[in-house]
């Protein structure tokens, strides 16, 4: 049964990212490449448990790992969010229509209070 979880887990962007410390490791990685041992530190979590997470978010294309002296550095690789970005951005539409309905109702409402 864990290791289905496990599977699950590592299937697609959305499953891994769907964990919180999975997006604040995306967070810190959007300003540049960091060494898991800092990772962990800004997590206040045990380095395996970083190099869990970090390893899960390589395996769906979304962090990349190089080698520089002895150290391995972790970046983000945005190309693995692209299913998320797309698939979010079908709901823009949505959301601005929402704003638009938003935006007329307050400008009715000032009308309204100005003819009071």
């Amino acid at each position: 049964m864990a290791a289905m979880a496990r599977a699950a887990t590592t299937s697609d962007a959305f499953n891994a990212i769907a964990e919180p410390q999975r997006r604040h490791i995306l967070a810190l990685l959007r300003s540049g490449e960091r060494p898991v041992t800092d990772l962990a530190q800004e997590l206040g979590m045990s380095q395996p448990r970083a190099s869990k997470h970090l390893r899960v978010l390589r395996e769906v294309g979304l962090v990349r790992v190089r080698g520089v002296g002895k150290q391995r550095l972790y970046g983000l690789d945005a190309r693995g969010l692209r299913p998320v970005h797309e698939w979010v951005g079908g709901f823009e539409r949505f959301w601005n229509e929402s704003f638009d309905r938003l935006d007329t109702y307050v400008q009715e409402l000032k009308q309204t209070r100005q003819e009071e």
